[in-house]
């Protein structure tokens, strides 16, 4: 094993080297990748790293696919269509407990970024009893993460509340104009929009600091052991994008709004930094983001009881980046 790691070491070592040194392409045999992702604001360091060419520049040509839905992007993964996912550690947990070869080699949203938000009528969250709430799709990340706050909160979501799936943001947002549920959880840049309909925020949960992998990479175990390589590059890039986009505040929020289509100054300035209080320098995909979500589900999933978080996780990609000095070099320490 000491043999395995030192060699693995030397591997990533070498393409450090040659990141620092060339930008251009020519040192590498160019590569090409699929990745999924699935989600809005959170997704912001893989639209950083493709528009940087940060990537690229490592001798990687990325195509980037935009998926409605993580269950729909883990089959997309477990098929073959990419290699990559960009999505939560619910579809981790999910997937991972069926038997699927799937881990997580990097953390990118390492806790909530949503607000739970009710209409102005409910002060207190043990009034959504008997209301109705909006997720994405069943098995998404809004399902599993508002099943989990409201269970933080006493509040049974299969007995309480009624859940009922709407679609996507423009959806959710239709839904409730239209008086069809009372509460669901929002993301900047369209917490602005719901409070213009009326809603408020009952719980501030990105200030709970909740450890919950609302955004990793997700790819297979066998893929990890045929291209090591690319995906130490892919960690590289993705690193240095949220550098990027915590020290180029303007080009950023100009970047969120062409992508989410948002123009209102105040709502980008907004999702710019409710965002980057979450991202952390230092991505690692810890097993307590893991374990959050399977202590949640164990009372109905003896699998999830019994389950180690740390077999959810390779932190040694990220750990190689920060033996390495690079994240130190970036911010300048």
């Amino acid at each position: 094993m000491a043999i395995i790691m030192q060699t693995s070491s030397i591997i990533f070592s070498l393409i450090l080297l040659l990141t620092a040194s060339v930008t251009g392409n020519a040192v590498y045999a160019q590569e090409r990748i699929r990745i999924a992702t699935a989600g809005g604001l959170s997704i912001v360091p893989v639209w950083v790293m493709q528009d940087k060419g940060l990537l690229t520049k490592r001798g990687v040509t990325a195509e980037i696919v935009q998926i409605a839905s993580s269950p729909v992007a883990i089959q997309a993964m477990l098929s073959g269509e990419v290699e990559a996912i960009v999505t939560s550690a619910a579809t981790l947990v999910t997937s991972r407990l069926a038997g699927a070869d799937v881990t997580m080699i990097m953390s990118t949203t390492p806790t909530f970024p949503s607000v739970l938000m009710a209409v102005k009528s409910i002060t207190d969250v043990h009034q959504l009893r008997g209301k109705a709430g909006g997720v994405n799709r069943f098995g998404s990340n809004t399902d599993f993460g508002l099943r989990l706050v409201l269970r933080k909160n006493a509040i049974d979501p299969d007995k309480d509340v009624k859940l009922i799936q709407v679609g996507g943001t423009a959806q959710m947002v239709a839904a409730i104009s239209r008086g069809l549920i009372q509460f669901a959880l929002f993301n900047e840049p369209f917490v602005r929009e719901a409070e213009k309909l009326g809603f408020k925020t009952l719980i501030d949960v990105p200030s709970q600091k909740i450890p919950f992998h609302w955004n990793g990479v997700l790819t297979k175990e066998s893929a990890l052991k045929a291209r090591r390589p690319v995906f130490s590059r892919l960690t590289l890039a993705l690193i240095e994008a949220i550098y990027v986009f915590k020290t180029e505040k303007e080009w950023t929020k100009a970047l969120i709004g062409r992508y989410l289509k948002v123009n209102d100054a105040e709502s980008l300035e907004r999702a710019y930094n409710s965002l980057k209080t979450i991202l952390p320098e230092t991505p690692s995909p810890t097993p307590d983001g893991v374990k959050t979500l399977l202590d949640d589900i164990a009372v109905k999933n003896p699998k999830a009881a019994a389950a180690n978080p740390k077999d959810f996780v390779d932190m040694s990609f990220v750990e190689e980046v920060e033996r390495s000095g690079f994240i130190k070099q970036l911010y300048g320490r």
